[in-house]
């Protein structure tokens, strides 16, 4: 099977020499690379240029849509059997075609998704942020999982169509917030198999401090309630957990500071789900530092995406403002 690999970029040269790097070592060489600068002002030509010996790479420059409409635009020139598509700040390891290549052929998918984890060079924070978008305590949880909850959605960093699905499903109809999931409930509308490929790991560095990730994590708060304008039915109750987690921090607060009797049992909780991530993170890193990283990452991406969430619910839900 030969693959198009295409990945949008907007002002990372630094992170997307990095990604090129990781798929020159690749064991599966059957694949093309389609990088599409999206408008950014910091171009990547000259990294790019430097790959072109050692990866079939073309390299291509187009006014700044987003996303999902620049992942249109390397669908619509790629000349693989299979697309997948890669976050720039991800670093693939040597393995990843093969299993993929091997699963598709032993149990075939239209589509499928993988899962994300830190690599061994990541920051302290990049690792916290890492574990918390993966912990069972937070809605992270549910993505890359083979206990996921509900029907399995790909996400954008590690997404891979066959190019039926694309010709029959056609590309994005939304640029960015929650592009990759309303794509992803669309092909299954289409009654295509999709499926998770639990082996095929990346290594997504998503933020690399709090600040950011507080902003990124409102985006996603927000994109879920975008999606809900196409498809009502698909907003489930897993999805109100860290809307309701905020509110119920920010009861916590009031309550202490208002000196209301609640407020032990409030902090009881409180403390008992801090203790909970710290020690579950400490088994899964080995690491004090990390783990204590953790606590603040899974409060950031709670109140983060929850704060999102019930803007935009009050806003198109509540208000219908769409």
């Amino acid at each position: 099977m030969f693959f198009s690999i295409i990945i949008p970029l907007y002002n990372r040269p630094q992170e997307i020499d990095e990604l090129l790097g990781t798929l020159t070592l690749q064991t599966y060489k059957a694949f093309e690379v389609l990088v599409i600068e999206d408008g950014s002002t910091q171009k990547a030509g000259e990294i790019v240029e430097k790959y072109a010996g050692m990866l079939d790479i073309r390299y291509f420059e187009k006014p700044n849509e987003g996303q999902g409409f620049t992942r249109n635009y390397g669908f619509e020139r790629a000349k693989g059997d299979y697309f997948i598509v890669f976050d720039s700040d991800c670093l693939i390891p040597v393995d990843y075609l093969q299993i993929v290549n091997d699963s598709l052929e032993t149990n075939w998918l239209d589509a499928y998704g993988g899962p994300d984890g830190a690599h061994d060079s990541f920051t302290p924070i990049q690792k916290a942020i890492s574990y918390s978008m993966t912990s069972p305590f937070t809605t992270g949880g549910i993505r890359g999982n083979k206990k996921g909850i509900g029907q399995f959605h790909p996400r954008s960093f590690n997404m891979g169509i066959s190019r039926k699905v694309w010709e029959s499903a056609g590309g994005f109809i939304i640029t960015r917030l929650g592009e990759d999931i309303e794509y992803s409930i669309r092909i299954h509308s289409l009654g295509y198999k999709i499926g998770l490929i639990p082996e095929a790991i990346v290594y997504h560095k998503r933020r690399t401090s709090f600040l950011k990730f507080y902003k990124q994590l409102h985006f996603f708060g927000r994109a879920r309630i975008n999606v809900y304008k196409f498809f009502p039915d698909q907003l489930k109750a897993v999805h109100f957990f860290p809307a309701i987690f905020t509110l119920g921090l920010l009861f916590t607060i009031i309550a202490n500071l208002s000196g209301w009797f609640i407020a032990i049992l409030c902090n009881v909780i409180v403390a008992l789900i801090i203790l909970l991530i710290f020690f579950h993170a400490l088994w899964q890193n080995k690491s004090p530092k990390i783990a204590f990283l953790s606590i603040i990452a899974a409060f950031t991406q709670l109140t983060a995406y929850g704060l999102g969430f019930i803007q935009d619910y009050w806003k198109r839900v509540v208000l219908k403002r769409f």
